[in-house]
């Protein structure tokens, strides 16, 4: 029997978002504000599905195979910082109701399937520091990107030698 995955479902940032994130995030915070996410793992999660058996991946991947619904513009344009969990983020005012239905929809599913769901509600967002240890000054209003989501993934969090690494299992093309 093979080792329990950690999964989640989650969207890709396009790259070129991503790099303008990571330029943006270099000119409004300090290097003393936290421990940077790499571009390559900056996405926004949907459903977290923690340590997931093989069976259960092949359960959740086909109710993911499912779902049936058109894609939707993301627009991120507000930042916040949980004290609590010592996390920035990057995040939309007015997110899409594409994005709330789509996440519904899988953390339901996951819940149904035995994954544990956070009783938080929803609150769509890319993590842009953790180990924020004291209150961070946010950027003033005035930042945006947008771009198109036409799909969502499956993906497999790695931790080895202190990093952790995403890759991307199975993909899923919303309707156009």
């Amino acid at each position: 029997m093979s080792e329990p995955k950690r999964l989640f479902f989650a969207l890709e940032l396009p790259a070129d978002i991503q790099q303008q994130i990571i330029l943006w995030r270099a000119q409004h915070f300090l290097a003393d504000a936290g421990r940077p996410i790499a571009a390559a793992n900056l996405h926004l999660t949907l459903a977290f599905l923690g340590a997931i058996s093989t069976e259960k991946q092949r359960a959740l991947e086909s109710l993911a195979g499912r779902i049936r619904q058109p894609g939707f513009t993301l627009t991120l344009d507000d930042a916040g910082q949980w004290l609590r969990s010592r996390v920035v983020w990057l995040g939309s005012r007015q997110p899409p109701r594409g994005l709330l239905q789509l996440a519904d929809m899988l953390r339901a599913q996951a819940s149904r399937s035995g994954c544990y769901q956070s009783p938080q509600p929803f609150h769509p967002h890319i993590t842009l520091l953790r180990d924020a240890s004291h209150a961070v000054p946010l950027p003033p209003p005035g930042f945006h990107w947008s771009f198109p989501v036409t799909a969502f993934s499956l993906y497999e969090s790695h931790f080895s030698q202190g990093r952790t690494r995403y890759s991307e299992l199975k993909r899923w093309t919303l309707q156009t």
